[in-house]
């Protein structure tokens, strides 16, 4: 409806299609506990080859992907090498610590971060009175860095270094989708230099709930039985791994128009003398921008404003604001919500 809220809050709030609800409506199903679920067995297996790793494992959500990845491949009192702001460290709720037992060190700025800055902050193991590190974690596209690609370049560097000193590697590939369309990489490069990777498909994909991790098959094995003992085995699965298979199918190329939204709004409130924005950071479908001194008013400010007049963003900081673009919005809309916020911030 033209009248209705322009929400870009997140690629979370998507809605499943008619046509995902009948893929669903349509799925074979069987109890995945038992392995004995058909759609869910498929798409693991789809998703395997796809991000190029020998197997794959259906998780409820992005989180527990990440800390299930987390519980594999370190011990409770290691540390964990990660992005600035990454989501591990930000949006968990503390979870890495209270269920994997480790304490995540940040390095770099805005999301990316070199080899130096990792090696850097690899602990001396002669010294016991420092945490081990064990992992280094790559977050691919960033969240808190407005969508940023990490450089692959500088992934194969890190993985390459972490290797060398018997460091495991993961990525946090939730948005891998929205890196790949953008860097014109497949899935599987992307994903090649990682012991472990984990995808959404509730972001771009545009699915209602799901994720999943792939690495060899040891690892996934042990990935399995973390997932149990986290409460994520579920039974007649194919419902939701449906829904998944859809979004790989139909909407992949469809984050591409995603992107030039994305790029379409901030565009729009570059000039303002309210916002300060790098055009060169919107990559893919996440704008971030700040509020100048010259803006009268903080961040929750403009989320109020904004919504009063219809258009939904969030609030990352006191004057840091996040908007998303998604399978759900038209360019109409985001012309709507480009306008909408360039005269509440004048």
């Amino acid at each position: 409806m033209s009248n209705a809220p322009v929400d870009l809050r997140s690629d979370t709030v998507t809605r499943p299609t008619d046509a995902m609800r009948a893929a669903m409506a349509a799925a074979p199903v069987g109890d995945d506990q038992y392995g004995e679920d058909p759609t869910t067995n498929l798409l693991q297996e789809r998703c395997a080859a796809l991000l190029g790793k020998e197997a794959a494992l259906w998780m409820p959500s992005g989180t527990m992907s990440n800390q299930v990845a987390l519980r594999v491949l370190t011990r409770p009192g290691d540390e964990v090498v990660a992005s600035r702001e990454c989501h591990a460290a930000w949006h968990e709720a503390g979870g890495a610590a209270a269920n994997a037992g480790v304490q995540i060190v940040e390095v770099g700025t805005d999301g990316l971060f070199t080899v130096e800055d990792f090696e850097a902050a690899i602990k001396p193991a002669s010294l016991p009175v420092f945490a081990p590190t064990t992992l280094v974690q790559v977050e691919n596209t960033h969240n808190r860095g407005g969508g940023l690609v990490f450089p692959q370049q500088q992934v194969e560097r890190i993985c390459d270094a972490a290797r060398a000193r018997g460091i495991s590697s993961f990525l946090d590939g939730a948005r891998l989708w929205n890196a790949s369309v953008a860097s014109g990489l497949t899935e599987a490069r992307l994903a090649a230099p990682f012991d472990l990777v984990s995808v959404a498909f509730s972001k771009g994909l545009g699915a209602p709930a799901g994720s999943l991790l792939a690495g060899s098959k040891a690892l996934i094995a042990r990935a399995n039985r973390h997932r149990r003992m986290l409460g994520g085995a579920l039974r007649q699965n194919g419902i939701l791994a449906a829904a998944a298979l859809h979004g790989i199918d139909h909407h992949r190329e469809l984050l591409a128009l995603d992107h030039r939204h994305a790029r379409t709004l901030a565009a729009m409130l570059a000039p303002s003398p309210a916002v300060q924005i790098d055009l060169a950071t919107v990559q893919t479908n996440i704008v971030i921008f700040r509020l100048t001194p010259a803006c009268p008013f903080d961040a929750p400010g403009l989320v109020a404003r904004a919504r009063e007049r219809g258009v939904l963003v969030s609030a990352f900081a006191a004057r840091t604001v996040r908007a998303v673009t998604h399978l759900d919005v038209s360019a109409a809309q985001v012309q709507r919500a480009g306008e909408v916020l360039r005269e509440i911030l004048g």
